[in-house]
């Protein structure tokens, strides 16, 4: 048996922990079976943003008229598409293995590992010709990640249906399409689809899509999907069968949706974007001691240990936030607890995330109805995206910046809605990670102009205790 000082199961964000093992000159493996990266890199963020990239250069195209300018879109080139962004992602998979390969003091293990005990693990390798081994880590780190959920939907078993995975890189585009699911994938997936003109029809259990979002970010994202898509929120797929080349989904009304009548769904082609799981069920987590909860997520304490020692997790098998940096984040808690025994605890109170449909969408903290629920007392200020200069120039109308904030000026939460809000919510985090974690930690410094920055301080400045104010608002133009 091969024993090394750790074992990283998962070749994605956790693979760092062993790389920073191997630095410090301890002996490492990582037990991996497909592309190393991750999920992220070859089947979920990296390869959808890029398709999404391309989706927004279209709409580009047919907004260019409302700005003066004559074009035309014309052919798109969907396998090309398709096939370049697939390179480009293995490529860079294919780079990582390679450095794995370089490093004197880190083991690859190409298969799936299995627990026979508290550290020791059974690696099934992909070359079928090979024999399982078994090796042992002193600390075992498991970082293996999540899949698409498969819904129980009647018929599904006899019909043929993409998953988030497949969706990616499909060599022709879909005459027809349609989604079941109303959430963050399934919104992205749907615009993509949709601003290159598949007929798109989506199937979301709530009354809006993204429901997990602010109700006024997820208002904004359902009638900006209508544009793109047929959208049934308020509905669920209750039956699905085949019909030769061709799918038929039946939509019900939801329990918590809308009150009409069922309907026949018919397309080329049945997406699932219903969620995802976890990979917990392949490790044999009983024999090593590893607890799992109700929805088989691994369960850790704030340092991210496991109910059995120098076992750690992280990642979408822990599912407190389902986000690439958010594992990131995990990675360098494990890191440090693992090799410098910090004790770190995780705190992801200034965890955001984004969606990258058009509009896009960033959200950190609390969302206005939890804060209903919770009882508790805030003050919130929402201005439109063209309030700023550069937000009027660019026609962005139906985008937002909403504050929550307590009464004595602390963050609740914040929520973007328009161009680059992926990238404007940053310095909403670092207010929440680094400063005090008030309205006057965004509102006080100076905000570049004319730039879309000023949008998110001109809704701080609502809260702010300034008693000046020079923010601008540029919303009254052009109505």
């Amino acid at each position: 048996m091969d024993e090394y000082d750790i074992v990283v199961v998962g070749g994605g964000s956790g693979s760092q922990v062993a790389t920073a093992a191997a630095d410090q000159g301890l002996e490492a493996a990582v037990i991996e079976r497909g592309p190393l990266g991750g999920a992220c890199i070859t089947r979920g963020c990296i390869p959808s943003k890029a398709l999404i990239h391309r989706a927004d250069i279209v709409e580009e195209i047919r907004r260019a008229s409302e700005f003066g300018i004559a074009a035309e879109l014309g052919d798109v080139d969907y396998g090309e598409i398709t096939s370049s962004i697939h390179d480009t992602v293995y490529e860079k998979a294919e780079n990582q293995e390679s450095s794995f390969e370089e490093s004197e003091d880190l083991t690859l293990y190409r298969g799936e590992g299995r627990f026979v005990d508290e550290r020791t693990l059974e690696v099934e390798p992909n070359d079928r010709d090979a024999d399982n081994v078994e090796i042992r880590g002193e600390t075992v780190v498991l970082a293996v990640g999540g899949r698409p959920m498969i819904p129980p939907i009647d018929g599904l078993e006899d019909a043929d249906f993409l998953t988030s995975d497949d969706a990616l890189f499909l060599d022709d585009q879909p005459d027809s399409l349609v989604i079941v699911g109303g959430g963050y994938i399934g919104a992205e997936l749907g615009y993509f689809f949709g601003a290159l003109g598949t007929e798109v029809t989506m199937i979301g259990r709530s009354e809006t899509l993204v429901p997990r979002e602010d109700d006024d970010v997820s208002e904004v994202v359902t009638n900006s999907l209508e544009r793109y898509c047929d959208v049934y929120a308020g509905y669920e797929a209750a039956e699905v069968s085949q019909d030769g080349e061709r799918v038929v989904v039946t939509a019900a009304p939801s329990d918590d949706g809308s009150d009409g009548d069922a309907v026949d769904l018919e397309a080329d082609s049945l997406l699932l974007a219903t969620g995802r799981r976890p990979n917990t069920d392949t490790l044999n987590l009983e024999a090593a001691g590893v607890e799992t909860d109700d929805q088989e997520h691994v369960v850790v304490d704030d340092r991210l240990e496991t109910t059995c020692d120098d076992v750690w997790a992280l990642g979408d098998i822990v599912g407190e936030q389902p986000f690439k940096h958010a594992a990131d984040y995990e990675t360098r808690i494990v890191t440090a607890n693992v090799l410098d025994d910090a004790g770190r605890e995780v705190d992801y109170h200034a965890m955001a995330h984004a969606i990258f449909t058009n509009p896009q969408v960033a959200s950190v903290g609390q969302t206005e109805g939890e804060l209903e629920e919770a009882g508790t007392e805030y003050e919130s200020a929402t201005v439109p995206f063209d309030a700023a200069p550069l937000g009027m120039i660019l026609e962005a109308g139906d985008g937002f910046v909403k504050v929550l904030a307590s009464p004595d000026g602390e963050i609740l939460g914040c929520h973007i809605v328009g161009p680059q809000a992926s990238t404007l919510i940053q310095e909403v985090v670092v207010a929440l990670e680094s400063g005090s974690g008030t309205v006057d930690d965004v509102a006080d410094p100076v905000h570049v102009h004319p730039a879309l920055s000023e949008a998110v301080y001109a809704a701080f400045d609502e809260l702010s205790s300034s008693a000046y104010s020079t923010a601008p608002n540029w919303s009254d133009v052009g109505r």
